[in-house]
């Protein structure tokens, strides 16, 4: 199995998981929003990948400025669900006291 048919087949349980995670109502809104932004990333990455090849001869990673470019929505999805389950932790420190 090549990875990008692992990469393709790997969308199927992540998007169970958002699913779970959604219907649980118990997820953070800004971590759940977090967790759907690294579909952003995703959809980003496929075709940005597919330009560096066409264009570059070059995979996505040896193309500093569209790799850098594409990393921002993985970095942005990071720091969301960070924040979202900082916040979480915070109200429930609050709730105890």
């Amino acid at each position: 199995m090549n990875k990008e048919t692992l990469f393709a087949i790997s969308l199927f349980p992540y998007l169970g998981f958002l699913w779970f995670m959604t219907r649980s109502g118990k997820t953070p809104r800004l971590a759940l929003i977090g967790f759907y932004v690294l579909l952003i990333f995703v959809m980003v990455t496929i075709p940005a990948g597919i330009y560096a090849q066409v264009h570059y001869g070059e995979a996505l990673a040896n193309v500093d400025w569209l790799h850098g470019s594409a990393e921002v929505f993985l970095t942005l999805s990071n720091i969301l669900v960070v924040l979202g389950f900082r916040q979480a932790v915070i109200e429930h420190k609050k709730l105890d006291n």
